[in-house]
């Protein structure tokens, strides 16, 4: 009933929301697409990622499998448009689509199609429907870079906490992200766990053993420290756009996270100091500037290897985005506030090598202490990179006990 109140609501919404749009038209007949994509003879895994962050973590297990497993076709799909549209044409997946709506029949029409042999959900999505056929099906489903927590629904003490409880049965493993989470799922009777970790420790690994150089950021960065401010947003920018001004001791590279010309001009109208554009870079007067700003997308996270220090975005809003492609290179972060949902940041945080600050002047005294000390920049920057090689590991531990 809730399933179907949802696709109401956003069926009433397609004329004046574009996301609502895509969510309705991408699973408008789906089976006949379906069906036209699916070979009845080969050999399928399917993977579930809500949305582009989920897909982010079970993208090192996708490709793992797709190398050492090369005899199976993969199916790839989405429930939210921010992942589809994005990775739609994802060319390690034979077959991408949205997950179509969680009813009993649809579910079991998906599943008489494309007959995978393993299931993997990423992190969360606990589709009743989809769990109940996969259970019928005896197909072997496994969750990927799980996280639970004590608040959600499966692990309370109402009477409707046991029909929760019963969309877990079907996975035949958990592999989780933490001990917290293996507790929870023991203490309702669930033993078919693994601490495995996170999988985005090994995608940002393999980024940085496979980053791009750009010999302009090279020329530009002069031998000096390098502050790269990624995935920024205006109230980011506000805290750091003063001390740009200011402190004339490092080079500054910002890669906004909206990079559209309306977007670049403001941030460009912010800064007293001249600024010049990656896309107008040139390698004559490149050294001339102090501040370099990224006017597309793609490049962040190789960028992060020219960097010094690096202030993440996103946490005077909902979120700070990805702070593991810049540790993996060995920078301390900084980040605004809004940073305690995520488990890394909290935990690089508890380990010194990250530090979050609410104003200019805070950041201004964090930064500072590393920069005037260059003994404990270096013990930083390692405790930075004992951190992601520490947790490195996990997709090869998943397929391991997946395919033994």
């Amino acid at each position: 009933m809730v399933v179907f109140f949802y696709h109401l609501a956003i069926r009433l919404m397609v004329p004046f929301n574009p996301k609502a749009r895509l969510f309705y038209s991408g699973r408008k007949n789906w089976l006949t697409a379906l069906c036209k994509s699916v070979d009845p003879q080969a050999r399928t895994i399917w993977f579930h990622c809500a949305s582009l962050g989920e897909f982010e973590q079970g993208r090192p297990v996708i490709e793992t499998l797709r190398k050492a497993h090369p005899e199976y076709k993969l199916l790839l799909t989405f429930f939210s448009p921010s992942g589809y549209e994005i990775r739609k044409n994802y060319p390690l997946a034979d077959i991408i689509c949205y997950l179509p709506k969680d009813t009993s029949k649809n579910a079991a029409l998906f599943l008489d199609t494309v007959r995978p042999e393993k299931v993997f959900f990423v992190k969360y999505e606990f589709w009743f429907h989809f769990l109940d056929q996969i259970k019928k099906r005896e197909i072997p489903l496994y969750l990927v870079s799980g996280i639970f927590r004590k608040e959600q629904r499966f692990f309370g003490k109402m009477p409707w906490s046991g029909w929760f409880r019963g969309s877990l049965r079907p996975f035949t493993h958990f592999f989780v992200q933490d001990e917290a989470s293996l507790s929870l799922l023991s203490s309702i009777g669930f033993g078919n766990c693994t601490i495995s970790g996170d999988t985005r420790f090994d995608r940002v690994a393999d980024i940085a053993k496979s980053s791009q150089p750009f010999p302009i950021v090279d020329k530009f960065s002069d031998g000096k420290q390098v502050l790269i401010a990624g995935s920024t947003w205006k109230p980011d920018e506000e805290l750091l756009v003063p001390f740009m001004e200011q402190y004339d001791g490092m080079k500054y590279i910002i890669a906004p996270h909206e990079v559209s010309v309306q977007n670049i001009n403001r941030l460009t109208r912010m800064l007293k100091k001249p600024a010049v554009l990656f896309s107008k870079a040139d390698e004559k007067d490149i050294r001339d500037y102090e501040i370099l700003i990224i006017d597309s997308v793609g490049k962040l996270s190789s960028l992060y290897r020219y960097g010094t220090y690096a202030y993440i975005g996103g946490g005077f809003g909902v979120g700070i985005h990805n702070i593991l492609e810049a540790t993996t290179f060995g920078l301390p972060v900084f980040f605004g506030p809004n940073y305690r949902k995520f488990r890394e940041a909290c935990q690089l945080v508890d380990k010194g090598a990250a530090f979050p600050v609410r104003s200019e002047e805070e950041f201004r005294r964090a930064i500072f202490r590393l920069t005037g000390d260059p003994e404990k920049l270096k013990t930083t920057s390692g405790k930075a990179l004992d951190y992601v090689n520490s947790n490195l590991g996990a997709t090869a531990q998943i397929l391991q006990k997946v395919f033994r």
